[in-house]
């Protein structure tokens, strides 16, 4: 989680564009929402600027650009500096973990999940939320990525690629939603829908088995 240049640059930006598309943001917050289980003790790997946290219930995120970091200590969260990599969080101590457009800014993304994991209390859930790369959009922004501030340095995702890092990582349970159906965001649709064959964006949770520790 270390190519921060663009948000350190574009962080007014970065918030602005949420203001803009404020119905795809309110559909990507509701698709996470019909993946959330109950849940006491919940952190963000990527809060940014706090945008899926607040909505969400999480209080505490990990963040390594500083200006997103102020952002979303100006909303009243708790902002820890780190890396998903390497996550400065003992075991076991979260029972949801978050990460939304995050995983395809890491550095390597299995090590990321194998840190969720390590972090999730047993019988705890992560959801991750990402741009599904063989969706119309996902493909449209793979083409434009060189000319865009926040994704020139992305790797994009499928969800099966996606599925198969949470079960490496030890995930069980695996369950997707996805929403944002179209060739560009002026036509997107934001219908919500069970799987990940269709939609941009996509969110799929994985649980930690209750009685098992991964080694």
């Amino acid at each position: 989680m270390s190519r921060t240049e663009a948000f350190e640059a574009y962080s007014e930006e970065y918030e602005a564009w949420f203001e803009t598309h404020h119905e795809l943001y309110e559909a990507e917050i509701k698709t996470i929402q019909t993946l959330l289980l109950p849940f006491e003790k919940g952190i963000e790997i990527g809060i940014g600027s706090g945008r899926f946290a607040l909505p969400l219930g999480i209080r505490t995120g990990i963040e390594p650009s500083k200006k997103m970091a102020l952002i979303a200590q100006s909303k009243g969260l708790e902002v820890i500096e780190g890396i998903a990599e390497e996550l400065p969080v003992k075991d076991e101590r979260y029972d949801f973990v978050l990460m939304v457009t995050t995983i395809c800014f890491v550095d390597d993304a299995l090590r990321s999940l194998k840190e969720i994991y390590r972090i999730l209390k047993p019988g705890g859930f992560v959801i991750i939320g990402f741009v599904e790369k063989h969706s119309e959009l996902g493909k449209l922004y793979e083409k434009n990525r060189r000319e865009s501030r926040f994704y020139k340095e992305a790797t994009f995702f499928s969800a099966k690629e996606v599925i198969g890092l949470l079960e490496k990582s030890g995930f069980k349970e695996i369950n997707s939603c996805q929403t944002l159906f179209g060739k560009t965001l002026e036509d997107v649709k934001t219908d919500i829908k069970e799987g990940h064959e269709e939609g941009a964006f996509v969110a799929i949770r994985g649980v930690k088995e209750p009685s098992s520790k991964k080694g």
